[in-house]
């Protein structure tokens, strides 16, 4: 059921966006470095390597540059048009691809890199990988604004990452596993979309009951 609800909605999705997926891409190959797509390996279900799909936003050596691939806010490898797409989520929309292919589900665990995957402990990466890797998910919702976390952490991105956000990420996503269900897949959905337009909002924790507290260190920004 899960997976026929993804090839329907995602090729919709992909019918009904192409009037703004498809001006993105010509302005994309006119300005910046002239890449349309972004191609980057994530470990999805099984723990089998994927090609993830998103607009490209930033310089193309970026993992080679400044913080690697851990993106802060006004990160100065972010291209112009870059900024604006990666604000409003729209250099994620190429996933839909990924989930048409099957590679991605609509809702599921945000796939890792392999080199941020092995932050989180063994229990964890086992039920991440049980199920399909998602475009969103309670991951993604608590930590749409990653970025400002990262920039603003006294500890410096890479330690706040794998410190604070790493253990408090896998701690929402093992709950998604648990509690999985076509009804909180579209709870999510819709949590999704209310955080894109209202970006400031906690209507996660209000909604979702059960959802684990997030540490100290990140109560702040959460």
């Amino acid at each position: 059921m899960k997976r026929f609800i993804d090839i329907i909605l995602s090729g919709l999705a992909l019918l009904v966006l192409s009037p703004l997926l498809v001006p993105i891409m010509i302005a994309l190959r006119l300005t910046g470095e002239g890449e349309i797509f972004y191609r980057q390996d994530r470990v999805g279900k099984g723990g089998e390597l994927f090609k993830l799909l998103k607009f490209a936003t930033m310089l193309k050596d970026s993992p080679n540059l400044g913080t690697g691939l851990l993106t802060t806010k006004g990160d100065p490898r972010v291209l112009p048009l870059g900024g604006f797409l990666r604000k409003t989520k729209i250099n994620e929309l190429p996933q839909l691809v990924n989930i048409f292919l099957g590679d991605m589900s609509i809702i599921g665990p945000r796939p890792q890199t392999p080199g941020h995957v092995i932050l989180f402990d063994e229990m964890t990466r086992e039920m991440i990988f049980s199920v399909p890797p998602g475009l969103s998910g309670i991951g993604s919702i608590v930590f749409r604004d990653e970025e400002t976390i990262l920039s603003n952490s006294p500890k410096g991105p890479e330690r706040s990452y794998a410190e604070d956000i790493t253990p408090y990420k896998g701690a929402l996503e093992r709950w998604y596993v648990e509690n999985q269900s076509v009804w909180l897949d579209f709870l999510l959905i819709c949590l999704t979309l209310g955080a894109v337009v209202w970006s400031d909002s906690q209507l996660h924790f209000r909604v979702l009951k059960g959802l684990p507290e997030p540490p100290d260190s990140l109560k702040t920004f959460l």
